[in-house]
């Protein structure tokens, strides 16, 4: 089975698909529509201002979702895993794009055409269900993390953007490494702070116990007192 094929399976059949209420027929349908990519670390999966031409699902990798700021300073507005759909606001909304995505690690994407997406959502109210549940889903934890990043201080924004990685990615085998190795950039950018403040709490944090670092990758020693900082603010 080659990549594309892998990765349509993925899509269409993985028990996180949002595509698993609909019939045989219309998955074939969408399966003949559907285009695989894969993309290189730093590699571009759409830009601002671009017009979406269908939907896109992460199939392997890592995505992040920014818009530049003033001064050219990037906000990470959301992270996407495998199975995890990007972009899909502009799509359904019928706009351009208003922030980018770029690959963090080499990354197999899908893009279901649009014409044929919306076809099927229209003649299967089930799929329009699901992805409106999804897209609510997604517009209650923009909500909080809005809330959340403008009136916690830079610990609790800090320790709620590493909660939020390790429920994106999850941990590796050992059980405490996060499955995510970010930069201290990523990582500011991800909480609305400077690098260097970045730096300086993940430091503060590594001497209370609380995590362990390791270059890019960090152990959480301490995870209920990770959650306790983030509750705090």
């Amino acid at each position: 089975m080659d990549i594309e094929q892998i990765a349509k399976d993925k899509l269409f059949n993985s028990s996180e698909s949002i595509f698993n209420g609909i019939s045989k027929e219309a998955k074939d349908f969408l399966c003949e529509h559907t285009s695989c990519k894969s993309y290189k670390k730093g590699e571009m999966v759409f830009v601002e201002a671009s017009k979406p031409s269908g939907l896109i699902s992460l199939s392997d990798g890592k995505v992040k979702i920014f818009k530049k700021g003033a001064g050219g300073r990037e906000q990470i507005v959301r992270l996407s895993r495998p199975c995890g759909f990007i972009g899909y606001r502009a799509l359904f909304a019928e706009e351009n794009y208003h922030a980018s995505a770029v690959a963090m690690e080499p990354s197999v994407a899908c893009i279901i055409e649009k014409s044929a997406l919306f076809y099927v959502m229209k003649n299967d109210p089930s799929l329009s269900f699901a992805i409106l549940k999804s897209l609510a889903t997604e517009l209650g934890v923009s909500n909080t993390r809005t809330v959340n990043l403008t009136q916690k201080h830079i610990r609790g924004r800090l320790a709620e953007s590493l909660l939020c990685l390790i429920d994106t990615y999850g941990f590796c085998d050992d059980g405490v490494t996060m499955n995510a190795q970010f930069s201290r950039d990523d990582l500011a950018n991800l909480s609305n702070m400077t690098t260097s403040n970045a730096i300086r709490t993940l430091s503060t944090f590594a001497s209370e116990g609380v995590i362990e670092l390791n270059g890019r990758k960090i152990k959480v020693l301490d995870l209920k007192m990770l959650q306790k900082i983030s509750n705090i603010g």
